[in-house]
């Protein structure tokens, strides 16, 4: 059974000692601060029937609180060399462990389910490049038709969907999120595209020159951007450390990117393995209510990063 299929089924069967005027209260009858007042009184007495033999269980048992395997030291000297690598027109920022409730739903095709919530109107966070955007749209505000807005974070994420054996349910994130208003003929997503491909080419050259990374960039049926990366986007970035390859085959995050995706790729014990993603969003678009936005965003995860530069440090 698919991991919808199985919440849809759990759903029902809750759903189905509750009352229909309930229901009816928690999902719009109430308003949501008292909806918020409810859900933490629940808590609270649940929490006094919680002793210390039950918390050190769970901790044990639930994926969403076990510590990360990685090696702190090395994770943060790696993230320190990112830092460093990153160019000056990236503003750090340090995010908040929470957003607002439906942001990820709010703005792509992501399922509540996968996100953690909270009882008090936020979301766990689950990507920093959300929370970005949210951030650069806000910044934007006070910017003419010319400005950018060009954005970076570290965060640990956590992701309430199944993963594979030996994956945690939270992880690291270095994120880049960028954000300008369309010049036409796709200037701007090939210039913000360029952008971000250049950074994470340094990066995979400077901390894995013994593995043979690359870059991949695929077009999702955008007859404009595919020229921009024949004309533009390719040629700005053919001289780079690591070497940029089209893509075709992908389809993973169609329906999640608008028009282009890029992967960070490198090979590990005869492998290929998944270093990062990134993509064009309509996030700023929707956000600020202009079709001319155009939003980049990227990302890579440092603990798995980190550990093929520890095989090699």
């Amino acid at each position: 059974m698919d991991e919808r299929r199985a919440n849809v089924l759990a759903e029902d069967r809750v759903w189905g000692v509750v009352s229909a005027e309930a229901k009816r209260m928690l999902e719009s009858g109430l308003a949501p601060t008292d909806l918020q007042t409810l859900l933490m009184a629940v808590a609270r007495s649940r929490a006094e029937k919680v002793n210390a033999a039950r918390v050190l269980r769970r901790w044990g048992e639930d994926r969403f609180v076990r510590p990360s395997g990685s090696d702190p030291r090395l994770l943060s000297e790696v993230e320190a060399m990112l830092w460093r690598l990153l160019p000056d027109r990236f503003v750090g920022v340090e995010l908040s462990p929470v957003a607002p409730l439906g942001t990820c739903s709010a703005l792509g095709p992501v399922d509540q389910h996968r996100v953690l919530s909270t009882m008090r109107g936020t979301e766990v966070l689950s990507d920093p490049t959300n929370a970005l955007a949210v951030e650069a749209a806000a910044r934007r505000g006070g910017q003419g038709v010319d400005g950018r807005v060009d954005l970076a974070a570290c965060h640990r994420v956590l992701r309430a969907q199944q993963f594979g054996p030996g994956n945690a349910a939270h992880f690291r994130l270095f994120a880049l999120t960028s954000s300008a208003r369309d010049r036409g003929s796709g200037l701007t997503d090939a210039q913000l595209v360029i952008d971000h491909i250049s950074f994470w080419q340094q990066v995979l050259a400077a901390l894995l020159p013994r593995f043979a990374a690359r870059i991949t960039v695929t077009v999702f049926g955008c007859s404009v951007l595919a020229e921009r990366l024949v004309d533009t986007i390719g040629p700005a970035v053919a001289e780079g450390p690591v070497p940029v390859v089209e893509d075709r085959a992908r389809s993973h995050g169609a329906g999640y990117y608008a028009g282009m995706a890029i992967g960070l790729r490198a090979q590990a014990g005869g492998q290929s393995v998944d270093l990062g993603d990134g993509g064009l969003t309509t996030w700023t678009q929707q956000l600020r209510g202009d079709a001319k936005e155009r939003c980049f965003v990227s990302c890579l995860a440092t603990e798995s990063f980190a550990a093929l530069v520890g095989q090699h440090a």
